[in-house]
């Protein structure tokens, strides 16, 4: 059994000494015993709360704090928990209220194949959608208030939406940066649930047709889109609201710089709860992208995207590659033609 199944079997009271390490060099100096348990759940990985033990000087007990610990195995488990950490990183940068501080990732010291990542914990509300009036207008000063260190899209280094990677190359336009995010997703659902003569047939049609009908305006007479950071995979289990402050936080983020309107691409599926009370929520701080007539279409092709990279993840779900093909001919359907 790895040690991210181990971890969290039984409450216990230790830490593998890297996990120690990464507390122990806190300002607070935690240190054991340590009380494990498992918390919360993930697809790709284990998921954990550690509770922590520090001394204060004026205080005769020890007092405790909480952390979450997410764990995985192998290179890409690396590569997602590293991605993970550098996107939460990001987010918090720019809004520290709004995702959980992280704290460190790293490997174990007793089972190198296996990794971890470590933030404060937050308790979250079961079962309570964020407030659409609260969610979105944080969501659209965390996209406004970022800030691309390069001036393009993409990110420092590749993020992944569950254990597939996304792509994050830098790139000066949107339209450029969206089609080769497209393509890889597209190659990836490819990969895992074989070739088919319709998407061979149709995909000439979407990068050579409507991603330059949608994108290309966005970029034309004086134009230009913000690269904006974006969660990458915000859909309504990756936030919650914080029961010590009744505020909604972000999770679980994969993310880049974008069009800001690429987040709501993950919004479309009608399966997905953040709703038109949302959007209209969001665009009450952050104003369409003009040509605001092509709004609908947009977001349309960013579900495209979401919808191929889900496929990927799902190899024996064969309804997924279905959705992904009525994607393909609804868009080329209205905005194909030459």
């Amino acid at each position: 059994m790895s040690a991210h199944n181990r971890l969290f079997e039984e409450p216990f009271d230790r830490v593998d000494l890297a996990v120690e390490a990464a507390l122990a060099s806190l300002p607070e100096k935690y240190h054991g015993p340590f009380k494990t348990a498992n918390h919360g759940t993930s697809n790709w990985g284990g998921t954990g709360r550690i509770d922590a033990f520090f001394t204060v000087e004026d205080h005769a007990e020890p007092q405790t704090k909480s952390f979450f610990i997410k764990t995985a195995s192998g290179p890409t488990g690396l590569a997602m928990l590293t991605a993970e950490f550098e996107s939460v990183k990001a987010i918090h940068a720019i809004s520290p209220d709004f995702t959980p501080l992280p704290i460190a990732s790293g490997t174990f010291a007793s089972e190198t194949s296996t990794h971890f990542l470590i933030s404060v914990f937050h308790k979250f509300i079961p079962d309570r959608l964020t407030d659409p009036v609260e969610f979105s207008s944080r969501l659209g000063r965390l996209h406004m208030d970022s800030k691309s260190p390069t001036g393009n899209f993409g990110f420092p280094l590749q993020t992944y939406a569950g254990n597939l990677p996304q792509y994050t190359e830098w790139e000066s336009s949107w339209e450029k940066f969206f089609a080769k995010s497209l393509r890889l997703a597209l190659d990836l659902e490819i990969a895992v649930k074989g070739p088919d003569p319709r998407i061979n047939a149709l995909s000439p049609v979407i990068f050579g047709r409507v991603i330059p009908r949608l994108l290309g305006p966005l970029e034309r007479h004086g134009r230009r889109v913000k690269p904006a950071l974006v969660h990458g995979d915000l859909w309504y289990g990756n936030a919650g609201i914080d029961s010590g402050t009744d505020r909604s936080m972000v999770f679980d983020a994969a993310c880049f710089y974008a069009h800001n309107e690429y987040e709501f691409g993950q919004w479309r599926p009608a399966c997905n709860k953040f709703d038109q009370r949302y959007l209209d929520a969001y665009h009450q701080v952050v104003p369409k992208s003009e040509p605001v007539d092509d709004y609908d279409g947009r977001l349309d092709l960013y579900k495209l995207r979401f919808n191929a990279h889900v496929s990927a993840l799902y190899p024996s779900n064969q309804g997924l590659r279905e959705q992904v093909i009525g994607d393909i001919k609804d868009l080329i359907e209205r905005y194909g033609s030459k």
